[in-house]
């Protein structure tokens, strides 16, 4: 008797600090895009942060799919999740199929290339919402998609038109 295949493993990466207009374009681009990647559910790999993580990961939960997290430190939800993000990060992570954790205690930099070079080795292709911008740190999006290309991850860019990043203090 055959067996279903395994669901394809995309992962990904982008920014956190997207309006939440945008945050509706990108579930939408996101619904396009893994239906053109796989015509059955799909297994998501994301750090769970705030922005395009979860809008991934509430995306493949709508379509059917399953999800894993790669948590960057031991105090991840505490120092780098908002309170007021607190209760859908809890949700998302309790419903999560695997949590990985890098065995780092405190969250930073180091952390962060941990978790985003462990995500790129369990995906079979990445997805990064990304505007193009070059990033401030070694955890940047743009360096994330750098490793997965050296790695030879296939990687899709989304930044749906009319897409914009929170100017800090919005």
């Amino acid at each position: 008797m055959p067996t279903d295949p395994a669901p394809v493993r995309v992962g990904m990466t982008g920014h956190i600090n997207l309006t939440r207009d945008t945050e509706l374009l990108v579930a939408d681009a996101l619904r396009v895009e893994l239906r053109r990647i796989s015509d059955r559910p799909v297994h998501g790999v994301t750090c769970l942060a705030a922005g395009a993580d979860q809008v991934f990961v509430r995306t493949i939960l709508e379509m059917g799919g399953t999800h894993e997290v790669i948590l960057p430190a031991r105090d991840y939800r505490t120092a780098v999740i908002s309170p007021e993000n607190r209760a859908t990060f809890d949700e998302l992570l309790a419903r999560a199929a695997a949590v990985v954790h890098t065995g780092h205690d405190r969250s930073h930099t180091a952390a962060y290339v941990a978790a985003n070079r462990e995500l790129v080795r369990r995906v079979q292709r990445l997805v990064a919402v990304w505007d193009g911008e070059p990033g401030c740190h070694a955890a940047s999006t743009d360096r994330t998609v750098d490793w997965a290309r050296l790695h030879g991850v296939p990687t899709t860019i989304l930044w749906p038109v009319g897409a914009r990043r929170m100017v800090l203090g919005d």
